[in-house]
């Protein structure tokens, strides 16, 4: 009796239970998705460093026109879009820009300006008005409130005029002292069925009226001064229409109309006085289907050009070229029919370019480097303080190190006061280029006398800069180590915790090992306690942010688990005398699976057919290597439906990812719909009772209507947008009234059926699917409504193919036994379980992107942007399949006597391996592609991941009275049997 106590109570000192795990595990990996920010991008913003200016500016204003969306090669090139529209449309057209040309051709210099991720108006915008790159997390802290003070040239300027966007110029006047005068359209304005040129217009406007109210005496005319124009109709119009359209190329006209107007507006008011700077540049490009957000280069090249007082004019491209493939097609020439000089920028560069060139404070956070061979220095024969240009250029790069070197300082000595341990930069270390600005800048203030020349002063400062921007990337990733130590400790931590659950049973400790077994649990919990106040003590003294105890306190709390369940384990020796040769060689076979499947949908994030041949794999290798006469017998026609459905599903992956709107499709996607539904419908009255068939049909026949009904809204919303006829009012209303009545029809607690039938869980499948149908018609561009139709028979099918291999003893359920003890194809079907989350995200067309999601078909429910609501409809969309995979797994989960979410976390023990080599991939350094992607990969391989367990939970949800029906219809069985 004693000896039965005590082995009691040491399993209650083992929390080990399946809620506790799933919801440790939820939270968990919900936390760790933020460990990449943490990693890799945090915030470069610090206080309390000192301005530079160069004391001497080269205009009195600088006018600054962004265009919102504008991608570099569609302004660049001649006309662009002749290679994608009709000749109707392009006829006549030789120039789309030609104000903008002119300048490039006469009196300005232009280039490509390189943008970070993410390519979003705000992080664009910051960058360019205040040279440094926002960490991508601001993304999560929302884009109209600064998540961070930061200064900016609008704070440092005499005082600034901003029109445009209410998401963008506010953003700017917060912590201002007053200097920013704003003036913004109101956000219902952002129609994306109307004409959005008008917003461009609208800054024209008010900017004219600004002008023609102010008198000579007003501030407009003192020095220091900067005009913000904001111009979004790009931006609107690519994501409506797609850059490649009709409605893009002469929203590009409107622009350069508008940049000759407000170019003449400034002229007139400031009667010629050439002191104005004006440049014109775009916060981020576009992709071709209308998007941006990640690294593509279509995202991250946009155009700059740069003209006006203290600005250089056109260079001929001598020597060597600076063309390359990208802008061999732009013929930019000179009036002398000369191939002009392309320069290439950082967007970080425009704030200190513009600093320079009005002679303010440089923004104190810039990380710019300025292009000096932009400037053109001019000034008065005879000025006491400026012997020449080339010592201006040479005063501009020096300030540029003072800039950057101030940052590393002041970084520097917050690191050196808190970190227990820190290791300085070491080109840096002993501040010994204090020394070399002293001597720089005594050599430029005597440069008559001084042993160092303007040229080598130059070179110098550029060794500086070098060594600062090296220097701060240093810093700015010093944590890294660190966080990716316990990152990996927190994965794998989990991995090894949920595999004790899942594929060792738990043991009873035998009572002469019980002594031995509780001192090493004590001594277990001692060392997990010091690890965890050690730690926390050191982030203490360090002051780190509340995420890195959240980062420890998770692998110090999983580990403790696996390494108290192993103390089990060794305490009972049966187990090491059964792990024979046999099972050694199961193991190994089991690892080269999990090893093969892993890295098959790594590969299968950058190459979409690796998905196909999955599905190939599924559909034909599969049964032909596995399924024996008997099992092909006992499916009948199913079997060929299995192989059908696989490949007509594997066609999806191959398809063009740039979709182009096809109304044809989604009306096919619909009529595939109802098809697939009367095979459904049969299969079920097949199964149900002949007294409950009219209640079925009289609630499919419901559904139905409402889903004939939705594509006809569809059909009109579609040709109306098409026809720039704007979206009308009843098809916006009616499109959400049929998703409201197909929601609540679906959610009804009422049945045709009684639950404990076995065609139950067959009308609760053809119910859903209906019911989610519409939902996923409205928000299709082209073929995605087809997708669902063929992933939902699939999973009907995998239902069938799962039940009959156990009916046929293949797999082996454990309905009956006391405890779940795992078998080697509940590996097999958690891996096809993996295999069918990821196939659901992207064969509708998704790649592993944030700019692969078509906004377009949002526009049918809400023309107006309202980037909440829009972005709550695509992720709709992008759960809608998951709805039909949750009641499929949950089926076959019980159909096969597996435990509840047993699937999921067989799942989860091998595929946080992959998220952990996503981890370790992402980057900061190479092209913006790269990093675009790599943040992407490790972001939706974390959220798919996540999601898997939500639709274990929804499917369980969904299923609840027909599973409770089955089991109380099981009951009854056995007390038949019994009897």
């Amino acid at each position: 009796m004693e000896q039965s106590r005590t082995q009691k109570e040491f399993l209650a000192s083992f929390p080990s239970s399946l809620n506790t795990l799933l919801l440790v595990g939820f939270i968990f990996h919900l936390t760790f998705i933020y460990s990449v920010f943490d990693c890799y991008f945090t915030s470069p913003v610090v206080h309390g460093m000192k301005a530079f200016n160069t004391g001497v500016g080269l205009s009195k204003r600088v006018v600054l026109i962004s265009a919102d969306g504008l991608r570099a090669d569609l302004l660049f090139e001649p006309n662009g879009f002749s290679k994608a529209l009709s000749p109707n449309f392009t006829e006549g057209i030789d120039v789309v820009a030609p104000h903008l040309r002119s300048i490039i051709s006469t009196r300005g210099a232009y280039g490509v300006s390189h943008t970070r991720v993410p390519t979003e108006s705000r992080p664009g915008h910051v960058a360019i008005i205040a040279g440094m790159y926002e960490d991508v997390s601001a993304v999560t802290k929302g884009w109209k409130v600064n998540p961070v003070e930061f200064d900016s040239v609008f704070n440092r300027s005499r005082s600034t005029w901003a029109f445009g966007s209410p998401d963008i110029v506010p953003m700017f006047t917060k912590s201002s002292e007053g200097r920013v005068k704003e003036w913004c359209y109101d956000e219902s304005e952002e129609d994306f069925t109307k004409d959005a040129t008008a917003l461009d217009f609208w800054v024209l406007d008010h900017l004219r009226q600004l002008l023609r109210n102010s008198s000579s005496a007003s501030s407009l005319h003192q020095s220091g001064v900067v005009f913000f124009l904001h111009l979004l109709g790009l931006d609107t119009t690519g994501h409506s229409y797609r850059p490649f359209s009709v409605e893009y190329m002469r929203n590009v006209q409107t622009v350069d109309h508008i940049v000759r107007e407000v170019e003449a507006l400034f002229e007139e008011y400031y009667g010629h006085d050439g002191e104005t700077s004006f440049i014109f540049t775009a916060d981020h490009g576009m992709s071709v289907i209308g998007n941006h957000g990640d690294g593509h280069p279509d995202n991250t090249r946009t155009p700059y050009i740069v003209w006006g007082k203290g600005i250089r004019g056109p260079l001929q491209d001598e020597g060597f070229s600076s063309h390359d493939g990208y802008s061999q097609g732009w013929n930019l020439r000179s009036t002398s029919n000369k191939l002009l000089y392309r320069r290439d920028i950082d967007q970080a560069d425009l704030a200190p370019f513009m600093s320079t060139l009005l002679g303010i404070n440089w923004p104190v956070n810039s990380v710019g480097v300025v292009p000096i061979d932009l400037l053109n220095p001019s000034f008065p024969d005879g000025h006491p303080e400026l012997p020449s240009g080339d010592w201006f250029k040479a005063q501009t790069k020096l300030v540029n190190a003072k800039v950057l070197l101030e940052q590393y300082r002041v970084k520097h000595e917050l690191k050196r006061s808190h970190k227990l341990f820190y290791d300085p930069f070491p080109p840096l270390a002993g501040n010994q280029y204090l020394h070399e600005l002293n001597l720089l800048e005594k050599s430029i203030l005597n440069n008559a006398s001084s042993t160092v020349t303007l040229e080598e002063t130059n070179q110098r400062s550029a060794h500086l800069i070098d060594l600062a921007l090296a220097g701060l990337h240093y810093l700015q990733t010093y944590e890294r180590t660190i966080i990716r130590a316990m990152v990996t400790m927190a994965y794998t931590g989990w991995a090894a915790w949920a595999a004790t659950w899942v594929f060792i049973p738990s043991h009873i400790v035998p009572a002469k090992h019980v002594g031995t077994t509780r001192k090493s649990t004590h001594a277990i919990q001692i060392i997990t306690v010091s690890v965890i106040l050690g730690m926390s003590a050191m982030f203490w003294k360090e002051r780190a942010p509340w995420t890195y105890y959240l980062y420890m306190i998770f692998p110090a709390f999983f580990w403790n688990r696996v390494l108290a369940h192993l103390t089990t384990m060794v305490a009972d020796s049966s187990l090491t005398r059964n792990f024979n040769q046999h099972k050694i060689a199961a193991v190994s076979k089991n690892t080269l699976l999990v090893g093969g499947a892993l890295s098959s949908m790594v590969l299968g994030y950058t190459h979409r057919s690796v998905w196909s041949l999955g599905l190939i794999f599924l559909g034909v290798v599969w049964p032909l290597s596995q399924w024996d006469t008997e099992m092909f017998r006992s499916l009948g026609p199913k079997a060929w439906w299995w192989t059908a459905t696989c490949l007509s599903t594997a066609v999806f992956p191959l398809l063009k990812v740039d979709k182009e709107e096809s109304l044809g499709n989604i009306i096919t996607g619909g009529v595939a719909a109802l098809v697939v539904c009367g095979l459904l419908l049969r299969e079920t009255l097949v199964r149900a009772p002949h007294e409950s068939h009219k209640k079925i049909l009289s609630l499919f026949g419901l559904q139905v209507s409402i889903l004939l009904f939705t594509l006809l809204v569809t059909r009109s919303a579609v040709l109306d947008l098409q026809a720039k006829q704007g979206l009308p009012r009843w098809c916006q209303v009616s499109g959400w009234t049929v998703l409201v009545i197909s929601a609540v029809v679906t959610c009804l607690p009422w049945s045709p059926i009684d639950n404990s039938a076995p065609a139950a869980k067959h009308v609760l499948y053809l119910r859903y699917f209906l019911g989610s149908t519409p939902l996923f018609i409205i928000l299709s561009l082209s073929d995605e409504a087809l997708f669902f139709v063929s992933y939902t028979f699939l999973m009907g099918l995998w239902v069938e193919v799962e039940s009959a291999m156990r009916k046929l003893g293949v797999t082996n359920g454990t309905e009956g036994k006391s405890e779940y003890s795992f078998r080697a194809d509940d590996l097999r079907i958690a891996l096809f379980f993996l295999f069918f989350v990821q196939i659901a995200f992207f064969g509708t067309g998704n790649v592993a992107s944030i700019s692969s999601f078509y906004l377009s078909p949002v526009y049918r429910l809400i023309p107006v942007f309202n980037p909440f609501f829009m972005s709550g409809l695509l992720i709709c969309k992008i759960i809608t399949p998951y709805v039909i995979l949750a009641i499929a797994t949950a089926t076959v989960t019980h159909s096969l006597g597996l435990p509840p979410f047993s699937l999921f976390l067989i799942a989860l023990c091998v595929t946080d391996g992959m998220t952990l080599a996503f981890f370790f991939n992402v980057t900061d350094t190479g092209s913006w592609l790269e990093i675009g992607q790599t943040i992407s990969f490790f972001v939706i391989t974390s959220l798919l991941t996540l999601w898997s367990g939500g639709i274990c939970v929804l499917g369980e949800w969904l299923m609840r009275d027909v599973l409770r029906g089955k089991e109380a219809r099981g009951k009854e069985n056995r007390k038949l049997k019994q009897q």
